[in-house]
């Protein structure tokens, strides 16, 4: 009977394990994704307290975020005003 519960629970483990390895790669290959922001915010072209302020947006301003980079920060692609900016915006400019 043991052999028999070590068995399904190694099974089920790496069943459980292969799903979530497949989740987690197909949400890499996702492209750049629409999101607005929630509140005046600054693009930043680096991620430093010195970095430069390339653009200020504007509350309900259409962002593609192209990449997660920390907790912090997320970079991101802005057209504005007939240029497309890239860049970095704080995380508190979205909604949660």
């Amino acid at each position: 009977m043991g052999r028999f519960l070590l068995f399904f629970s190694c099974l089920s483990l790496l069943f459980s394990c292969s799903t979530a390895e497949t989740s987690s790669s197909s949400k890499r290959n996702q492209g750049p994704v629409a999101h607005n922001t929630i509140v005046d915010c600054i693009l930043y072209d680096g991620m430093s307290k010195t970095s430069k302020e390339l653009v200020k947006l504007a509350p309900e301003t259409e962002v593609q975020v192209t990449d997660t980079v920390d907790y912090y920060f997320m970079k991101v692609r802005v057209v504005k005003d007939g240029q497309t900016y890239n860049g970095y915006l704080h995380r508190n400019c979205f909604g949660q």
